[in-house]
């Protein structure tokens, strides 16, 4: 978890500021037109007169509601997650902890994955992003019912959180030109990469030659579920040691 940064206050008061009409938007009509345009383009077509002239307004409007970017962009990140908070809102008190743990993580993945932009804000300041903070407690409630020690819980859901948006992210990736205008296929490719790690030497790189045609068949979420799954089977190991160990 990230500590918050430092803001630039809202202007206001005396001077030419003191003067100014407020917008006729509302925070919630901010933040979903902003959250519409980061679908849309991607963060760098993000901008207050972007933004402003689907409000219908100047681009000095939108600093009633947030001081810079950044804060726009962490505000944008947590109106997403607050649907991952009613999606996951179900995911707890089952027989087996780990597998709530499962549901939230997966459910957080697909959000990510969803929205490419999302994984870079997530989490980066708690005081304007109150639903990541309260996903990542419940990420730990479920670790809690598996009487860890407080390090080991820390570096359970740190690892989780860590493994779910970081493979988000990279997943969420625009994919090369050739493949977004359909003039190559995604899995046309992928196979030629698989065609060039099957013409290395064998004898240097045999795991390559070992896994290239299992990667050229490869589906993105499956081998993600993979990963956590083997992610999880390691924390069940260790809720199973006794505490204090690990």
């Amino acid at each position: 978890m990230v500590d918050k940064r430092a803001r630039p206050e809202r202007r206001g008061g005396g001077g030419a500021g003191a003067n100014r009409r407020r917008a006729a938007h509302s925070m919630e009509a901010v933040i979903s037109e902003a959250v519409a345009l980061l679908d849309e383009a991607g963060d760098s077509a993000l901008t207050f007169r972007a933004l402003a002239a689907r409000l219908g307004g100047g681009a000095a409007s939108i600093y009633w509601y947030v001081a810079s970017k950044d804060e726009l962009l962490d505000r944008a990140s947590d109106h997403v997650i607050a649907q991952v908070i009613t999606d996951t809102a179900g995911f707890h008190g089952s027989e087996d902890p780990i597998d709530d743990l499962r549901a939230i993580a997966v459910t957080l993945f697909d959000a990510i994955t969803d929205r490419p932009w999302l994984g870079a804000y997530f989490m980066r300041d708690t005081e304007v992003q109150p639903n990541a903070l309260a996903l990542y407690e419940r990420l730990g409630q479920q670790v809690l019912r598996l009487d860890l020690t407080p390090r080991q819980s820390f570096h359970a859901v740190s690892a989780v959180m860590g493994f779910v948006v970081g493979i988000a992210a990279d997943l969420g990736q625009k994919p090369p030109e050739e493949v977004v205008d359909g003039s190559v296929a995604r899995d046309e490719y992928i196979e030629r990469f698989a065609d060039q790690w099957r013409a290395l030497d064998p004898a240097e790189f045999p795991f390559v030659h070992h896994i290239a045609d299992e990667f050229a068949g490869h589906d993105d979420t499956e081998q993600f579920r993979a990963g956590l799954d083997l992610l999880l089977a390691g924390l069940r190991l260790q809720a199973g040691a006794r505490p204090g160990r690990g």
